[in-house]
C-alpha cells in the first residue's frame, strides 16, 4: 500500500481493528479514550469529516500515519506504512451503539494466565528495549477470546486483582483499574519510586541491569506504578510513609499536572527525576533512544574496522640458484 492509499484508511475502522471502540459520538465526532495513554475520560478525538484525530491529553493530532507515529513511538515512515499495512485484513467498517455500553471486561473471554512465553509479545518488548528476564519475572502471558479469535498480550498486574495489558497492537487493561505497589521483603525502606506506567517501571529496571549486571541495585527501594495518573489519589495514603519519593513520570501536561499535585502533597520529600530523561517523552523512549544509539555506534565501529588498510602478505621469492 502506498501512502495515499493509507491516508483513505478510516481511522475509526483503523482503531476499532486494534480494539478501541469510542464512548460517544457527538455530530461529526467520535471521542475515545485515548489509545497513547491511561485516562479515564474520554479525550481523544477523531473527525470522521476531516478523517482526522485530535488527543487533548498531549496536545498532538493529525493523519493515520501521525497516529501510528505515536503507537509504535517511530518517525520512519516506511516502518509506520508496514505496521498499518499488515492490520489490513482485520480493518472493516466499524459500527457502534452508544445506547448501553459493555463493562470493560465483556470484551475478554476465556482469559488465561500464564508464564510469559509467546515469541511475538517476547520480540515486543524487545523492540521496546525491555530485559526479557525481568519482564518474565515481573509480568504474566494473558490469552483470551474475542470475536472467535485468540489473542495474546503482556499482562502487569495491579493490588486489586486487575491487569494493564500490550501488545503491539492493543493497550488496554483488566478491571478493576488500580495501582501496583511492590514492597522490598525484610525491612521497610525509606525510598519509594513512582513511574506513570509499567513500561517505564520495566524500562528503569533495564536500565539498572544494563549499567550494572553484576550489582544492580533493584532492591534498595520500593515501587509504585500509577497504571494511570488518575489513580494518584489512591496513591497517596500508600506514599505517606517514605521519606524520600522519586517521581519518573512523563514529560507532558499531564505528567507534568501530576507532578505538581505531588508536590503540594509531599513538598520536599518529592524528587522529579524526568530530568535524567528531558529530551525524551517518557522513560521507555530514553531507553530506546539510547539502545538505538548503542546499535548504530557499534555498526559504525565496524565498519571503521572494514575500512582499515589490512597489512599485505609479503611475496614469496621462490628458489635462487
Amino acid at each position: 500500500m502506498n501512502i495515499n492509499e493509507i491516508k483513505k484508511i478510516k481511522l475509526a475502522d483503523y482503531l476499532q481493528s486494534l480494539g478501541y471502540t469510542p464512548v460517544k459520538q457527538q455530530g461529526k465526532s467520535l471521542w475515545y479514550k485515548s489509545p497513547l495513554r491511561n485516562e479515564a475520560d474520554a479525550s481523544f478525538k477523531v473527525n470522521t469529516e476531516l478523517n482526522q484525530w485530535y488527543d487533548f491529553g498531549i496536545g498532538k493530532g493529525g493523519n493515520i500515519i501521525a497516529l501510528v507515529a505515536e503507537l509504535y513511538h517511530s518517525e520512519n515512515v516506511a516502518y509506520l506504512l508496514e505496521r498499518i499495512a499488515e492490520r489490513t485484513p482485520d480493518i472493516r467498517p466499524a459500527t457502534f451503539s452508544f445506547g448501553e455500553q459493555k463493562t470493560h471486561n465483556s470484551t475478554f473471554q476465556g482469559v488465561q494466565v500464564g508464564e510469559l512465553s509467546s515469541p511475538a509479545l517476547i520480540d515486543y518488548l524487545r523492540e521496546r528495549g525491555i530485559n526479557i528476564e525481568l519482564a518474565k519475572r515481573e509480568c504474566k502471558e494473558l490469552r483470551y477470546e474475542y470475536e472467535g479469535k485468540t489473542y495474546f498480550v503482556v499482562g502487569f498486574p495491579n493490588m486489586a486483582g486487575g491487569y494493564e495489558l500490550r501488545n503491539r497492537y492493543f493497550k488496554g487493561c483488566i478491571a478493576p483499574k488500580e495501582i501496583t505497589h511492590i514492597r522490598q521483603q525484610s525491612e521497610q525502606r525509606a525510598v519509594c519510586y513512582l513511574f506513570e506506567g509499567f513500561m517505564d517501571y520495566l524500562s528503569f529496571l533495564t536500565i539498572r541491569v544494563n549499567n550494572n549486571p553484576d550489582e544492580p541495585r533493584t532492591g534498595e527501594q520500593d515501587y509504585m506504578v500509577l497504571n494511570s495518573v488518575t489513580n494518584l489519589s489512591k496513591a497517596e495514603q500508600l506514599l505517606r510513609p517514605y521519606s524520600r519519593i522519586g517521581c519518573f513520570l512523563d514529560n507532558d501536561q499531564a505528567g507534568q499536572r501530576a507532578y505538581e499535585n505531588l508536590k503540594k502533597m509531599f513538598g520536599n520529600r518529592l524528587q522529579d527525576m524526568s530530568h535524567h530523561y528531558k529530551e525524551h517523552k517518557d522513560l521507555n523512549d530514553y531507553l530506546c533512544h539510547r539502545n538505538q544509539a548503542k546499535q548504530a555506534e557499534k555498526k559504525l565501529q565496524v565498519q571503521s574496522a572494514r575500512r582499515m588498510p589490512q597489512p599485505q602478505p609479503k611475496k614469496k621469492r621462490g628458489f635462487r640458484l
